[in-house]
């Protein structure tokens, strides 16, 4: 009898042992880490969270950019509200450059467009200075050219002293050269001390975008091309917009020795006629409904308004189709 009940008690004692096990191992798969160091289901499912956000969050900052024609502004991936039109400064210089930015400024533009190799920073920065708008409303670009990449931090300071508007907007590499890479980190590391604002390349292609992207840390705000009804980069704007850049367009009425023929192009003029604008007002319109900023660049006043009067009237999708249609692969600059 003795024999059985402590057999019996042996039974008992082995059985409770066998639920303690049961119930600790249950607790380690609940939420801690196993001896052999796997991963425990409460850190999967905190993992699997992460791994969400991680997505949600990749899809804010590669979201395309939307037009806000109300505002008349697009609001960069960098957090900052740009102007859709502005006034790009190529070939101004001296007063006529103070001038026509002054006259820009009175007339509602608030995007200006200069570069290190218009040799006009100053010009710009004057104007803006001088025109009496709030620093924060005015929205100024400008950019390195490549030979400024080797030293772009001194670089950056140069036009910092040259426009002498306490920041700079956005900055951009002019077009792809040696140490690029190099330069735009300098931008990056500008941005950081709150130098500039947002950074961004121009002429850049879908291949060069695929090369430089890997080796930068922050997305370019915005990427500015070549863009007219004769060179429309049909397949680069679609690629930019997706990666959540803005893609900006210059030489939008053709360039210089190019402007007349298509501003006189038979399809644009019918349009134009069709809703009482100029074929300038339809080709900028063009590109804003493509989701492409526009900086038209002119000293004539006349043309400087014209070129704002593009909200008060909307191309359908036949019209649009037609001009579309123009795109010849045109270049009509080299880079």
């Amino acid at each position: 009898m003795c024999v059985l009940m402590k057999k019996g008690i042996r039974i008992v004692l082995m059985f409770v042992v066998l639920l303690c096990l049961t119930a600790c191992g249950s607790k380690n798969q609940q939420g801690q880490t196993d001896a052999d160091g796997s991963v425990t289901r409460e850190t999967e499912e905190a993992s699997v969270k992460r791994d969400n956000q991680s997505k949600k969050n990749a899809g804010k900052e590669t979201a395309e950019r939307v037009f806000d024609f109300e505002k008349k502004t697009v609001t960069l991936n960098s957090g900052y509200e740009m102007p859709l039109n502005g006034l790009g400064t190529y070939s101004l210089e001296d007063e006529t450059c103070i001038s026509s930015v002054s006259e820009a400024l009175k007339r509602g533009v608030r995007l200006i467009d200069t570069a290190y190799m218009y040799h006009n920073e100053e010009e710009v920065g004057k104007a803006v200075r001088d025109s009496g708008i709030p620093r924060e409303e005015i929205f100024v670009t400008t950019k390195l050219y490549p030979n400024q990449f080797a030293d772009a931090e001194n670089a950056i300071e140069e036009a910092l002293e040259k426009l002498d508007i306490q920041y700079i907007d956005l900055m951009l590499l002019h077009h792809p050269g040696t140490d690029d890479v190099k330069a735009y980190k300098a931008m990056e590391k500008a941005v950081e001390e709150g130098k500039i604002r947002s950074v961004g390349l121009s002429n850049w292609y879908v291949e060069e975008l695929e090369e430089f992207l890997p080796q930068v840390t922050i997305t370019p705000a915005l990427v500015q091309n070549e863009i007219h009804p004769y060179y429309q980069e049909n397949d680069v704007i679609p690629y930019i917009q997706k990666l959540g850049i803005v893609v900006q367009g210059w030489y939008p009425l053709g360039g210089r020795g190019h402007t007349a023929e298509l501003l006189g192009d038979e399809t644009i003029s019918a349009i134009a006629k069709a809703h009482g604008k100029s074929s300038a007002q339809v080709i900028l319109r063009w590109n804003l409904q493509k989701g492409v900023v526009v900086i038209p660049g002119s000293s004539n006043p006349a043309h400087i308004q014209e070129n704002t009067e593009l909200y008060d009237f909307e191309l359908s999708d036949e019209e649009m189709e037609k001009i579309n249609a123009l795109d010849r692969n045109e270049k009509h600059d080299w880079y």
